[in-house]
């Protein structure tokens, strides 16, 4: 580092280039592995993988999705905790086993302003997956409505014993002030990117149906299978670009979050902010992947099928970190079938996406206690079903 720094090749600005594109270091580090005649194959592999398996069911998962809630009700926690506690904590472990982060964020701000209860908060973080759901649900949508119903149980349970032994105002913030500011994303550059997905996704989700049926695309030709990895990794090189322009980076929570919405809303600008966020995530970890591999000589099955008994507790501890990005990675980790469907669990229900992020600006003290307990039930959940399977 010394060396590179005398010679120039690392100023000041360079640094500070860097500290303040943190994004921008994703598709550079691709494009020099494109440029490495040892790396190129397996990065295209990685790039057409990651779009033809991923991103482009997320994409169509996604825009089911936003346009089925579109037409659900939001309901006041409070008015449910004066019907029923019990009910409560039940709608909001429903809120938080849905995809994404949108339904701990509505428990959150409830409970900082005195209309939820702090059992709430714990069933909400218990429940939610984060966007790492909509990751699952398109590439293994049995194992997603599985992590879903541990998730909504688990969530509950622990809501209601966590609410029996604390007041329902236990740690929510005395004064609240909150200063509401809409964010206006710069969508321009996201806009780009919308003829190229509608004139791309019908045919990639052929594609992509294909390849899941294992289908032999040289049958069709000899350069066949060969242009559509070709036309994946370039699909997946500019939607992890775009994503990497929409925002700077500076901070961690804009490297490892969705971005916020834009304003005035939309639909489609929000399925292509969460499907890029997610495409560029599991690049990253498809890259570290193969390069862990083909490169470092590493055997993670290896070393994973040895130290089994870890993939749980090691979960765990990544559950806690904030963000949905870190819990991407994992979930890859395991369509990938590195890490076996306990440590899936247990990350699933230790980690609280992107509603962290919200929790501890509004209630930090509720915010890590909660986060807490849920690796209670995450530990019991996970290494239960290690034991059994």
């Amino acid at each position: 580092m010394i060396l590179l720094s005398q010679i120039g090749f690392i100023t000041p600005a360079s640094k500070r280039f860097v500290s303040q594109n943190k994004r921008l270091l994703l598709p550079l580090f691709l494009l020099v592995c494109l440029a490495v005649p040892s790396l190129r194959e397996i990065t295209i592999t990685a790039l057409s993988d990651a779009f033809f398996q991923v991103s482009v069911f997320v994409a169509a998962t996604l825009l089911i999705y936003y346009y089925a809630i579109e037409h659900l009700p939001q309901l006041e926690l409070s008015y449910l905790s004066a019907k029923s506690p019990v009910l409560e904590i039940f709608f909001a472990a429903v809120l938080g086993a849905l995809p994404g982060c949108g339904g701990a964020i509505i428990v959150v701000t409830q409970f900082t302003k005195g209309q939820a209860s702090f059992g709430a908060i714990v069933a909400v973080l218990t429940a939610t997956m984060g966007d790492a759901a909509f990751l699952l649900l398109a590439t293994r949508p049995t194992e997603g409505l599985m992590i879903m119903a541990i998730g909504l149980v688990v969530g509950t349970l622990c809501g209601v014993i966590v609410n029996a032994l604390h007041a329902k105002d236990f740690l929510r913030p005395i004064k609240q002030e909150q200063k509401h500011q809409v964010k206006v994303l710069p969508t321009r550059i996201i806009k780009i990117s919308k003829p190229v997905w509608m004139f791309a996704i019908i045919p990639s989700l052929i594609i992509a149906f294909l390849i899941a049926f294992n289908v032999d695309f040289d049958q069709f030709g000899k350069y066949t299978g060969t242009s559509i990895s070709i036309f994946g990794a370039a699909m997946a090189l500019f939607t992890v670009t775009i994503w990497a322009y929409s925002s700077k980076g500076e901070s961690y929570k804009e490297v490892t979050s969705e971005d916020d919405e834009c304003n005035p809303p939309s639909k489609i600008i929000k399925v292509l902010q969460d499907t890029h966020f997610v495409t560029a995530w599991v690049v990253a970890s498809f890259m570290l992947f193969e390069i862990l591999v083909n490169i470092a000589g590493l055997d993670l099955k290896t070393w994973f099928a040895h130290y089994a008994y870890l993939a749980p507790l090691i979960a765990v501890v990544i559950g806690f970190l904030p963000g949905c990005g870190p819990q991407i990675i994992v979930t890859t980790l395991y369509i990938q079938g590195i890490i076996p469907f306990s440590a899936l669990t247990a990350n699933a229900i230790s980690n609280d996406g992107d509603a962290l992020f919200p929790a501890i600006a509004m209630a930090p003290k509720a915010a890590i206690i909660a986060t807490l307990y849920t690796s209670i039930p995450a530990l019991a959940v996970g290494y239960g079903l290690y034991f059994l399977s």
